[in-house]
């Protein structure tokens, strides 16, 4: 079995440690929700889907904004009034990086979580 969230961060990741500027990862709804997030929070420039046929792939242009990121296994669930706990785990510190939570409202960063909020599962971190 494939985890294709974790081979995706994981291409994102060693493109930015090699200053590659574009990538292609597998196209999935979870990652285009998360890929979303992560352009929405400036961590991307941008990203389109490529489609051949067979399920298609992401074309993500990096920024050169991310040190780090991955997914968080297993996927634990957080309640909504934990969420600085779970900051002080996977972030380094206040104010850098951000987590990505599957909630009952989609998916979302810890901070607007905790803003509605409402709990979710943790899928991963990135700074």
């Amino acid at each position: 079995m494939t985890d294709h969230l974790a081979d995706a961060l994981n291409t994102i990741k060693t493109h930015e440690i090699v200053g590659q500027n574009i990538c292609t990862v597998k196209a999935t709804k979870l990652i285009g929700e998360i890929l979303k997030v992560l352009k929405d929070n400036k961590y991307l420039k941008d990203f389109k889907i490529i489609d051949d046929g067979r399920g298609g792939w992401y074309e993500v242009h990096l920024d050169g904004r991310i040190n780090d990121c991955g997914v968080i296994k297993p996927r634990m669930p957080v309640k909504r009034y934990d969420w600085s706990k779970k900051e002080q785990e996977f972030i380094p510190g206040f104010g850098v990086g951000l987590l990505i939570v599957s909630t009952p409202r989609g998916i979302m960063t810890n901070s607007e979580a905790e803003k509605e909020h409402t709990g979710g599962r943790l899928l991963a971190y990135v700074y």
